[in-house]
């Protein structure tokens, strides 16, 4: 590192330990991204200088859904073993995330101390991160449409991830889903180490392909996929008879593996935090130990007490994560613990500005067993209108309330729900944030 470059870096460190400094005292939120956006400007390079000064290695999360949730696991099992772990746990994941987190781990003259770097990486982002570092691991969840105004189609971004991950050392490993097709294409396509985890657990299998299906078609020839079954969405056990692409063989065999939290899809996130972790040579026994007491991020079925009643937070920012959520609801009122839910839409730049997407999510399963649906949130009448499509004619077991006041529909939906059962509260991202800082009384700047 060059004098210069170190007298900026110094200076950009000071700079942003003094905005989180500032942003926490006046309660502000938890200065997660400002800091890095100030402190670029006075050193373009920080990102690439810090990433050279992790002692073993940085790991790289990517996927459309589960990142934060993944990545809170990874680090909770690289710690119990004694290791340093830089991880944005607030889940900003643009650059200016990205350099927030590293720079939030350094000292005064901007000397990083941590073993590993644990990133969630937003999907469009990836391209950007692999210019200025070569990870020691690139874990790839999941492709799904979301927000199409800003990303578009699941093989567009695909294309991208294979141009940048090409150039990579074979020392770099990379992890991915095998049952998405379009991933595991993508890892048969690279010379990379590539590990794939999955799930071989046919008993749950879904009745039929949900609506919310974005890549039945084969990545390779175009020809329509032949599924034995599906787990969610598109992710399942396929082949073409075609061309004779198939899924790849498994690292893990899934029905050893506990999983953590609800819903099938934090299976999903178990086995790939787990694999990393085995790759890293850690015991199994001891990421069972880390699964067993792992608790959730926020938003990510969190559970909070207010004012005496217990709420779970479920984000729900696409068509397959809402899908997921609320098979998770259906699941657990079904045996008396969800008769009120609270539904926040937003359209604002972190969630998509295009909400047309809640018209591919089936809504039925959310009112089919009645009881009350609050909803709020920027769009409230565009998912009043969904779900008032979602009941069945002359259904009357089920109370849709309509509170624009996204205060005035937290304090409804507290009220409505029984003092033994659970509020699920199923906000988009930027909903997500105002929910927590209301219950909470926190937020994220």
């Amino acid at each position: 590192m060059s004098i210069r470059d170190r007298i900026r870096l110094g200076l950009a460190v000071a700079a942003a330990k003094t905005v989180t400094s500032l942003v926490r005292l006046l309660r502000l939120g938890a200065a997660s991204v400002l800091p890095g956006s100030i402190s670029q400007r006075i050193q373009p390079k920080a990102l690439p200088l810090m990433f050279t000064q992790v002692r073993r290695g940085v790991i790289l999360i990517v996927g459309t859904n589960g990142k934060t949730t993944t990545s809170l696991l990874l680090r909770t099992i690289l710690e119990s073993q004694g290791w340093r772990v830089a991880h944005n746990a607030a889940g900003a994941n643009l650059i200016n995330g990205l350099v927030t987190t590293l720079l939030e781990n350094t000292n005064l003259i901007g000397q990083l101390n941590a073993d590993y770097a644990i990133l969630e990486v937003d999907e469009n982002v990836l391209p950007l991160v692999l210019r200025d570092c070569q990870p020691k691991f690139i874990l790839g969840l999941n492709l799904f449409r979301d927000q199409l105004d800003r990303y578009g189609e699941v093989d567009t971004i695909s294309q991208r991830w294979q141009k940048a991950i090409a150039p990579l050392p074979p020392e770099t490993t990379i992890i991915l889903n095998a049952d998405d097709p379009t991933l595991c294409y993508l890892g048969q396509q690279l010379s990379q180490n590539v590990r794939f985890f999955g799930l071989n657990e046919p008993e749950v299998y879904l009745d039929e392909i949900p609506h919310a299906v974005d890549s039945i078609y084969c990545p390779r020839c175009g020809h329509p996929l032949d599924y034995k079954g599906v787990y969610l969405s598109h992710l399942g056990d396929y082949d073409c008879a075609k061309c004779g692409f198939s899924k790849s063989p498994l690292a893990v065999n899934s029905p050893e593996w506990p999983q953590i939290l609800i819903g099938l899809y934090n299976k999903y996130n178990t086995l790939a935090a787990g694999l990393v972790a085995q790759e890293l040579g850690i015991d199994k026994a001891a990421i069972y130990e880390t699964i067993k007491n792992f608790r959730a991020a926020f938003g990510r079925a969190e559970e909070l007490d207010v004012g005496g009643k217990h709420v779970r937070i479920l984000l729900s920012k696409n068509p397959v994560g809402m899908n997921e959520t609320i098979r998770a609801v259906y699941d657990i009122q079904k045996v008396g613990g969800a008769s009120t839910k609270l539904v926040v839409l937003n359209d604002r730049t972190p969630d998509g500005t295009d909400v047309s997407w809640i018209w591919d999510v089936d809504t039925e399963k959310l009112v089919e067993l009645g009881g009350t649906i609050v909803i709020s949130g920027d769009r409230v009448y565009d998912m009043a209108l969904r779900l008032r499509y979602s009941q069945a004619e002359g259904q009357q077991n089920c109370q849709l309330i309509i509170k624009e006041d996204l205060q005035e529909a937290i304090t409804t939906a507290l009220e409505q729900t029984p003092a033994h059962e659970t509020l699920h509260i199923l906000p988009t991202y930027s909903a997500m944030l105002e929910v927590r800082g209301l219950l909470t009384g926190r937020q994220i700047l």
